[in-house]
């Protein structure tokens, strides 16, 4: 199934995923060290996602979007 909306929690060294479909059901739950973070989301159909405001999120926030997804920050 599709992720229509994806919640990302930033941390230093692993970052945990948790996606729903368009039904709202959970599709994706995963944990990604910071290396392997940005190749997963790039093979990603894009999608909104929702991630808190702190240093590093505003960087991946112009990663994504490059990429099609719609990027919130959570203040």
């Amino acid at each position: 199934m599709k992720v229509s909306t994806l919640g990302i929690d930033l941390a230093k060294n692993v970052f945990q995923l948790h996606g729903v479909g368009c039904n709202g059901q959970t599709v994706l739950k995963k944990k990604l060290t910071r290396d392997k973070f940005l190749p997963f989301l790039m093979q990603l159909e894009p999608c909104l996602i929702g991630m808190e405001a702190c240093a590093s999120s505003h960087h991946f926030a112009r990663v994504l979007r490059q990429y099609g997804h719609e990027v919130k920050l959570i203040p």
